[in-house]
């Protein structure tokens, strides 16, 4: 009798162990909820843009649902009073805050917006191991948890909240707005579908069965011996010296990542690039899938010169078709410019901020 009161009292008494340690871990859960990884901001001036004397900025964090620190700059316009409309951006694909995406948020603050430019998931000043990976999932997840950000700001107005993508983040953007029913206005400028790219090459050019095993065939053995090392091969950014025969497009791009136009030290186009397997899993996630099914208001903006503008020209044609509201949708093509000309605006300064602000005040009311 007595060895059995004493299997009761071991079981007993596990069984509270138990008990108090699962209430730590809850706790410990929920309150990790909310702890952010401490980043390390520079705080001088590094854009490849000037300041701005019409706004306050400020570096801010926030984090997305997968736990990853992000990092943000925060443009305020002077003078604000109330609670503001609010635009996060992003983008491009491979670059950082304090290239385009920041001259995008800050002149959009000048115009009376408050606004973030924030670096993705794995890259810039963000957080998240390993470095200069890339997701379809989790990269939708950062304009996500900008909303967060920004819905829970006390100088924004929770219910007038847009986001704004660039290139790659372009396609990103739409796809964050057919799944985030807080975002009421997308603008997808000099927009790139990199599902689209990642699966069928450069304009479709490698859009067979064959082609993509090869590519896939290739970037799962670079895993093996990525892991045999223990370290990730880099894939390299943009091609340095620039070939003389090379394409246009490599020549735009050149133009802006590698000379005192756009470079930065963080952005990855302009130094070592992405690791070679960082975008695999975009080749099996389509992500504009459901773009014909976004009720809020959605705005296209392509040079015709760009070699990328058949992207944002069938993903306007794909957002519309079927889509019971059409009639907040905009493709706008901009006559001359190239893909990086809607990144600083070119020599000629064809950003068309007018445009964007008319579209955001019509939508963000």
């Amino acid at each position: 009798m007595r060895t059995l009161f004493n299997v009761f009292s071991i079981v007993a008494a596990f069984a509270a162990v138990i008990v108090v340690l699962n209430a730590d871990v809850a706790v410990g859960q929920e309150e990790g909820m909310f702890v952010m990884e401490e980043l390390q901001l520079t705080q001088e001036w590094d854009k490849t843009f000037p300041k701005s004397d019409k706004v306050e900025h400020c570096k801010v964090t926030f984090h997305n649902r997968y736990g990853i620190t992000l990092a943000a700059d925060m443009y305020v316009p002077k003078g604000a009073e109330g609670k503001l409309p609010a635009i996060a951006v992003c983008g491009p694909f491979g670059a950082v805050k304090e290239q385009c995406s920041g001259l995008y948020a800050q002149t959009l603050a000048e115009r009376g917006f408050l606004t973030i430019a924030f670096d993705p998931s794995f890259t810039g000043e963000s957080g998240g191991q390993p470095r200069y990976m890339a997701s379809p999932d989790i990269n939708t997840e950062d304009f996500q948890a900008a909303v967060d950000f920004l819905s829970t700001n006390d100088k924004v107005d929770p219910n007038r909240i847009g986001i704004l993508g660039i290139c790659g983040w372009g396609g990103l953007a739409i796809n964050a707005a057919a799944l985030d029913t807080r975002i009421k206005a997308t603008v997808a400028s000099t927009m790139y579908d990199m599902t689209r790219v990642s699966a069928n090459g450069y304009f479709d050019s490698e859009n067979t069965e064959a082609a993509r095993f090869a590519k896939k065939e290739a970037l799962n053995a670079q895993r093996t011996a990525d892991y045999k090392s223990g370290s990730y091969k880099r894939a390299g950014g943009v091609v340095d010296p620039l070939p003389e025969d090379a394409p246009f497009f490599v020549k735009d791009y050149y133009d802006y990542y590698k000379t005192p136009r756009g470079y930065h030290k963080r952005s990855l186009n302009s130094n070592e690039g992405w690791n070679a397997i960082g975008c695999l899993s975009f080749f099996n996630q389509p992500i504009l899938k459901y773009s014909n099914e976004i009720r809020s208001a959605v705005l296209v903006v392509h040079g015709d010169k760009a070699h990328s503008c058949y992207f944002g020209r069938d993903a306007y044609a794909n957002m519309v078709k079927d889509n019971p509201n059409p009639e907040n949708k905009e493709l706008l093509i901009i006559p001359g410019a190239s893909h990086t000309d809607l990144y600083d605006g070119g020599e000629k300064k064809v950003i068309p901020f007018d445009k964007l602000e008319d579209f955001y005040k019509t939508n963000l009311k």
